[in-house]
């Protein structure tokens, strides 16, 4: 089964997204699945994973409904306040939500990069693992060291890795990210998403100028622990979803079909158990 591990959907008018203003252009307005799904058909994937894109349990809410509705959306990474009092029993509720595969705290806005270390947060982390929901690590390259901790005091909690720990697509990959994402690696509990790399690249970037950090993934990770996601619709600000997937297929062409079909589905059915 082919699977885009990671994209969203959103209305600005339903006030959820600080982020999301006029100045941030062409993502600023809605994106539905009606706008998506021929995307999926035209490229033969038959599942994809519906990500929160802001700080609000009425999103996701509102993805989930999306998702009940829509067999194609094989589930949600939502989010709820993991320092809440009650976040345990949140999670446990959520657990019980059909469709609902993990959350998301949006760790690169906060300005302690520390804060999922927090003594406020480890009885949520805790009861995310004890239901199976999946974490997405949405954090920014100097964020992966408490990655690595958190990933250590949570054996037991899956870890996915969003856009590759969004480094600095610059010249080559700098020391401290690949250190990093070697350490990580280390982890078994720890895997990656290929996605969100266009947007952190120069304009016009291609399969070359991503290679030397996919390169470092691949050999640090191995192919059973990567999953491809379009990051749609931020992808297209920087490219399309065809771009997008043909940049993909280049950079996956030495790969034998079986780990393509890992990259490109298989991990992600696993990992989130789809």
């Amino acid at each position: 089964m082919r699977v885009d591990a990671h994209f969203h959907l959103w209305r600005p008018a339903r006030g959820d997204y600080g982020w999301l203003t006029p100045a941030t252009g062409a993502l600023y307005r809605d994106y539905e699945p009606q706008e998506f799904a021929p995307l999926l058909v035209a490229h033969d994937i038959e599942a994809a994973i519906l990500v929160q894109a802001a700080p609000s349990e009425a999103e996701t809410r509102f993805l989930l409904d999306h998702a009940e509705s829509r067999p194609w959306i094989a589930g949600v990474v939502g989010w709820t306040d993991l320092a809440a009092d009650d976040a345990p029993a949140r999670i446990a509720a959520l657990a019980e939500t059909p469709k609902i595969l993990g959350l998301r705290p949006m760790l690169q806005d906060l300005d302690d990069p520390a804060w999922i270390l927090g003594d406020a947060v480890r009885p949520a982390l805790d009861a995310m693992a004890e239901h199976g929901l999946v974490f997405d690590a949405l954090v920014r390259a100097e964020q992966l060291p408490a990655i690595l901790t958190l990933a250590t005091r949570h054996a037991g909690l899956s870890i996915v890795l969003d856009h590759f720990g969004k480094p600095r697509i610059e010249d080559a990959p700098d020391s401290e990210w690949r250190d990093a994402i070697a350490a990580l690696a280390g982890m078994p509990n720890v895997t990656i998403k290929l996605s969100g790399l266009l947007t952190e690249a120069p304009p016009h970037a291609d399969a070359t100028t991503l290679a030397s950090w996919f390169d470092h993934v691949a050999s640090s990770f191995g192919t059973e622990r990567i999953l491809w996601g379009s990051d749609w619709p931020v992808v297209t600000t920087a490219g399309s979803y065809a771009d997008w997937i043909a940049i993909t297929n280049t950079l996956l062409a030495a790969f034998d079909s079986r780990a393509r079909e890992a990259i490109f589905g298989a991990n992600a059915a696993r990992i989130y158990q789809l």
